[in-house]
């Protein structure tokens, strides 16, 4: 089993981040982070996979394969392929770029889920050796708005 792990006061064991947020989101109903109307749950949904596939993925490749820290944990480490991802993150961070142009938050006008992988995914970058282009500005703003919020620190 690997991280994140939420064990239940039964015994239930949740794996899974967004599993594991989806939980405490019916338990927690406010501030709603995976959207509210149909159109709005939508976009959330689209924006969390967005950047979960095209931009987590890709930095945990590059961190899995190339930093020395993980030679224990991915067998075998394949740098070629950790090297092929880093452009295909940055790729996705001009796309996102664009779209950040026009609003304030991943999804929408609203904080949800998707600004959550977002931010860990961009604050993965550092260990992972990647650098947010100076140009992407927009990207760069979003970032420092959601380190700024409270819930960043927990």
């Amino acid at each position: 089993m690997r991280l994140p792990v939420l064990e239940l006061d039964d015994g239930t064991i949740l794996t899974e981040s967004i599993a594991i947020c989806r939980y405490f989101e019916e338990l927690q109903p406010e501030p709603q982070l995976f959207g509210t109307s149909a159109l709005g749950k939508a976009k959330v949904e689209m924006w969390q996979r967005r950047l979960e596939l095209n931009l987590m993925m890709p930095v945990a490749q590059v961190f899995r394969h190339i930093h020395p820290a993980m030679v224990e944990w991915e067998i075998p480490q394949v740098p070629e392929w950790g090297e092929v991802n880093k452009p295909k993150a940055i790729e996705f961070l001009h796309i996102l770029d664009k779209e950040l142009a026009s609003r304030e938050f991943a999804a929408g006008d609203d904080y949800s889920v998707a600004d959550i992988t977002g931010m860990i995914a961009i604050d993965f970058m550092k260990p992972a050796r990647i650098a947010v282009p100076d140009e992407l500005t927009h990207v760069k703003r979003w970032h420092q708005a959601l380190k700024a919020r409270p819930s960043a620190e927990a």
